[in-house]
């Protein structure tokens, strides 16, 4: 019997891979894998979200939606019209994530930069596979996590959306199929898909979503205050920005562990 890992990761995005059409006001595509140690996930952070949605909502059916929360739709109006409770809800939810333990794997994709520089560009979505996978095999590889099981979750997207994606991330995983200087050895990890739906209020998922847009409003504008990243930049593990702007003075690949600080998660536009 296959030896289960002691890790589980769960994967939203930011923005679309669109590359006809890119909304110039966030032309970046954010694939954002959130990991937890499944232990830790058990008994500290799916109880802590849980503890919060009944403190506000007085049950744990509410789906944390980032979208959502910012624009104060139902059942975030109250957001709209109560300050202090608005207020009270954002710094509370900005701790909550700030203190519960996961690592951060996301990849940042420049939508005009890539089209700009390549021909043929690949798929943004692809390319955030690619590199997530990257990083996270060498992750769980340096948590001696080889040989073991572990699970990625994704949420459906649709019929075919998700077996497109289940064969892409085979793809990816296969020896064969691998491109660049970075050669990855797949064969020491054994990983597994899972799709959730939209509507199974899964913690996990919930955080992904969350977080996914401040990391893409950091790379947009690194210069701004964005009190949504600060909050969780000390759980970034691997930050890739692709491709290199041709007139940059930022790396494209942050691998940095900053100070804990608490702030406003969602509070940055």
């Amino acid at each position: 019997m296959i030896e289960k890992g002691d890790y589980i990761v769960y994967i939203d995005e930011s923005g679309d891979d669109n590359l006809n059409n890119i909304d110039p006001k966030y032309p970046i595509f954010v694939l954002n894998f959130c990991c937890f140690e499944i232990t830790e996930y058990l008994n500290f952070v799916d109880p802590a979200l849980k503890r919060f949605k009944f403190d506000y909502f007085g049950h744990d059916q509410i789906i944390l939606h980032e979208t959502d929360i910012r624009k104060s739709k139902e059942p975030f109006e109250f957001l709209e019209t109560d300050k202090d409770l608005k207020d009270s809800f954002l710094s509370d939810l900005s701790e909550i994530i700030g203190n519960i333990p996961f690592t951060i794997v996301s990849v940042v994709i420049d939508k005009t930069e890539l089209k700009s520089q390549y021909k043929k560009p690949f798929n943004p979505y692809e390319l955030g596979l690619r590199f997530g996978l990257e990083k996270l095999t060498n992750f769980f590889l340096n948590v001696n996590q080889e040989g073991k099981e572990i699970s990625f979750v994704f949420e459906k997207r649709g019929r075919n959306e998700d077996r497109d994606l289940e064969k892409e991330f085979f793809k990816i995983c296969s020896k064969n199929e691998q491109f660049g200087y970075k050669q990855v050895d797949y064969s020491k990890m054994i990983y597994k898909l899972t799709f959730a739906d939209k509507k199974s209020n899964s913690t996990g998922l919930q955080i992904a979503d969350l977080i996914a847009r401040p990391i893409g409003l950091n790379s947009l504008r690194p210069f701004q205050s964005n009190r949504a990243y600060s909050g969780i930049s000390s759980k970034i593990y691997s930050n890739k920005e692709f491709p290199l702007k041709t007139k940059s003075l930022f790396p494209t690949e942050k691998n940095i562990r900053l100070g804990n600080t608490q702030s406003n998660l969602l509070a940055s536009a």
